[in-house]
């Protein structure tokens, strides 16, 4: 299933999503300069603001200078592998992400984003700590963001687009119907990818580790919500359509 938009109303312009939307295309452009000049120019900017678990557990171990193996961590999160890895990213932040900035305030959101991008490269990094392939994108933090819109948004309508076959439809589901599945097939996934060689390919427990920080971080946050967005957050609506 992939969203297409959702119906929860915003009290505001979501200032801090559009800036970090902005950042993320524009590091992305920055990184496309770089590979025009010269591909292993490129690869050594993703190798040194890339999440290398590897490096990050020898700079624990004083085996390697602090700072550049543990800030990439939060440099990762600007990162992304190609412009469909971008988009997509992109297009769910946009998605969810003004909601959670309206629910917690710009600020608060700012924090909250940075935080659930932080916890999910942790969680990459113990899912293999030996890992020397740099980890990159913006989905653990996004996951954040949905895990916290399923808990602060479950009654809202998400209209996702389906295939069936060779042809494809939308359908209007609740949000924690389609966040919850969308964070069940990670977790399968990345329980099947337990114990295989890190060899690239999709960090799933980044993933997981983001939604579960997400949701675990809002838990205790105050209310900020809208009157107009308060029926989405804890009773079903009373007709679908």
């Amino acid at each position: 299933m992939f969203p297409l938009r959702d119906d929860a109303p915003r009290g505001g312009t979501p200032f801090v999503t559009i800036a970090l939307i902005a950042v993320n295309v524009a590091v992305f452009l920055f990184q496309t300069s770089l590979y025009l000049e010269s591909p292993r120019a490129q690869q050594a900017f993703i190798e040194t603001f890339g999440a290398i678990p590897a490096r990050a557990s020898e700079a624990l171990a004083g085996r390697y200078p602090l700072l550049p193996g543990l800030l990439p961590v939060v440099t990762s999160i600007f990162l992304h592998g190609g412009w469909m890895h971008l988009i997509g990213n992109m297009w769910f932040l946009w998605i969810f992400g003004d909601n959670i900035e309206d629910d917690l305030g710009h600020w608060a959101y700012a924090a909250f984003y940075l935080a659930c991008g932080v916890l999910a490269s942790t969680a990459h990094f113990f899912s293999d700590p030996a890992s020397y392939v740099p980890a990159v994108g913006a989905s653990g933090a996004i996951a954040g963001v949905m895990g916290a819109y399923m808990l602060r948004f479950p009654w809202s309508r998400v209209t996702v687009l389906v295939p069936l076959f060779v042809l494809f439809t939308t359908f209007r589901v609740p949000a924690f119907l389609m966040l919850g599945y969308w964070f069940l097939i990670q977790f399968a996934s990345g329980a099947a990818s337990s114990g295989a060689a890190a060899t690239g390919g999709i960090a799933w427990w980044a993933h997981i580790g983001g939604f579960a920080a997400g949701a675990v971080l809002v838990l205790r946050r105050p209310r900020r919500r809208r009157p107009a967005a308060a029926r989405y957050s804890t009773r079903p609506p009373r007709a679908w359509r």
